[in-house]
C-alpha cells in the first residue's frame, strides 16, 4: 500500500516520498517497507535512527525523521488500525464437527458452531451460536456456553463452568479445576490431612478475554465469579470463590487468594499479590509486584510495594536509605574541612 494512501485511510497527513508499505514494525527493528510509529519526544533519537520507510508522528511533532513521515491525531492508535490493513486474514473456521471430535449425545450446540480435532464435549453441555472451539478442548458435562465464544487449542472447562457470549479463551486457559483448601488435625496417629470439598462453579460475564496458561478456580460452594468486559493476561490465577465485579484488568503473573472480592474498574499490574477474603473498592490500581494483605476501601486509588501503600509513602521508605547514605557523606566531608581548619 502506497504511503499516501494509507494517511488518506488513517486520516493523516503524509510529508516525504510517497514509499510503498507492506507492514508495520518497531523502530529499532523495523526495514525498509515498514511502517513505524512514535508519540512521545522522548524517543526522538529512536526515530533518527529507524530503518523504517514511514513513521506515524504527532502532528505537533517538530524533531524531523529520516524517512517519510505521516502526521496523525494519535500514532499509536493510527499503528494499530495500519497493523489490522497489514496482517494475514485470521485463519477461518468453518461451521462443522471434526470427524475426531467426541461430542456426547445429550450435548446441545447451536448454529454454525465449529468443532475442531479431538475436542471433546461432555453429556448435557450447552454451546451457543456461532461459537468456535478449536482442537483439543475440552468441555466438561454441564456446562453452558454463550453464543459467538471462541476458544483457543487446549482450553479446559470442567463440569458446570458458565460463560457468557462474546468471551475469548486463549490456548491453556483453565477453569473450574478445584480451588485450595485442606483441613489439618492431629490425632493419635498423627497428622491428618483432608481435602476440603470444591462444589461450586466458575462463571464469566459477557465478553471476558483470558491470556494462555491462565487458571480460575472453581468455588467451594457458590461461584468464582468474573464479571463482563474483564480482561485478564496470561499466566494468571486466581482462587476459589474470588469476585471480580467487572470491566477490569488483572496483567501477567498476578494471584487473587480465595475469597476476595474486586471492584469495577481495577487494575492489577503483573505479579501482585492479593490476599485472601478481602475487598478493593471500584477503580483501584495494584501496582507491580505489590502484596495487598488487606482491604482497601477506595481512599487511595494506586497502591505499590510489599504491604501495598500509597505511592508518595513508598517513594520516600525507597528514598530514605539514599537520603541517610547522602547525609553521612556530607558530615564527613563537613568533618573534614573542619578538621583541616
Amino acid at each position: 500500500m502506497k504511503a499516501s494512501e494509507l494517511a488518506k485511510v488513517l486520516g493523516g497527513t503524509l510529508e516525504g516520498k510517497d514509499v510503498e508499505l507492506v507492514a508495520c514494525g518497531g523502530l529499532e527493528e523495523a526495514r525498509a517497507g515498514d511502517l513505524s510509529f512514535c508519540k512521545d519526544p522522548k524517543h526522538v533519537k529512536l526515530v533518527e535512527s529507524t530503518k523504517a520507510s514511514a513513521v506515524l508522528l504527532p502532528k505537533d511533532w517538530d524533531h524531523g525523521a529520516p524517512c517519510s513521515v505521516i502526521r496523525v491525531k494519535d500514532p499509536n492508535d493510527a499503528c494499530m488500525k495500519a497493523a489490522e490493513i497489514f496482517a494475514p486474514p485470521a485463519p477461518v473456521r468453518a461451521p462443522g464437527i471434526h470427524p475426531t471430535a467426541v461430542v456426547d449425545p445429550t450435548a446441545k450446540l447451536g448454529k454454525d458452531v465449529h468443532v475442531g480435532p479431538w475436542t471433546v464435549i461432555e453429556k448435557n453441555a450447552v454451546i451457543g451460536d456461532g461459537c468456535v472451539i478449536e482442537a483439543q478442548v475440552f468441555v466438561g458435562e454441564s456446562c453452558t456456553v454463550g453464543k459467538n465464544c471462541h476458544f483457543y487449542p487446549q482450553v479446559t472447562l470442567r463440569e458446570g463452568t458458565v460463560v457468557g457470549k462474546d468471551c475469548i479463551l486463549h490456548c491453556g486457559v483453565r477453569l473450574g479445576g478445584d480451588g485450595y483448601g485442606y483441613t489439618t488435625s492431629v490425632g493419635l496417629t498423627g497428622i491428618k490431612i483432608e481435602k476440603i470439598p470444591q462444589l461450586g462453579i466458575v462463571e464469566l460475564g459477557d465478553g471476558v478475554e483470558i491470556g494462555s496458561n491462565t487458571t480460575i478456580d472453581r468455588a467451594r460452594i457458590g461461584r468464582t465469579y468474573v464479571g463482563p468486559m474483564t480482561k485478564i493476561d496470561n499466566l494468571v490465577q486466581i482462587g476459589h470463590n474470588v469476585k471480580i465485579a467487572g470491566y477490569s484488568g488483572i496483567i501477567a503473573q498476578a494471584g487473587v487468594a480465595g475469597s476476595t472480592q474486586i471492584g469495577k474498574g481495577c487494575l492489577i499490574w503483573a505479579q501482585a499479590g492479593i490476599s485472601g477474603h478481602i475487598k478493593i473498592a471500584d477503580g483501584v490500581q495494584v501496582g507491580p509486584q505489590a502484596g495487598v494483605p488487606q482491604s482497601l476501601d477506595g481512599s487511595l486509588k494506586y497502591v505499590i510495594g510489599c504491604p501495598a501503600e500509597s505511592m508518595k509513602d513508598f517513594g520516600g521508605r525507597v528514598l530514605l536509605p539514599k537520603m541517610v547514605a547522602k547525609l553521612k557523606a556530607e558530615v564527613k566531608e563537613l568533618k573534614a574541612q573542619l578538621a583541616a581548619k
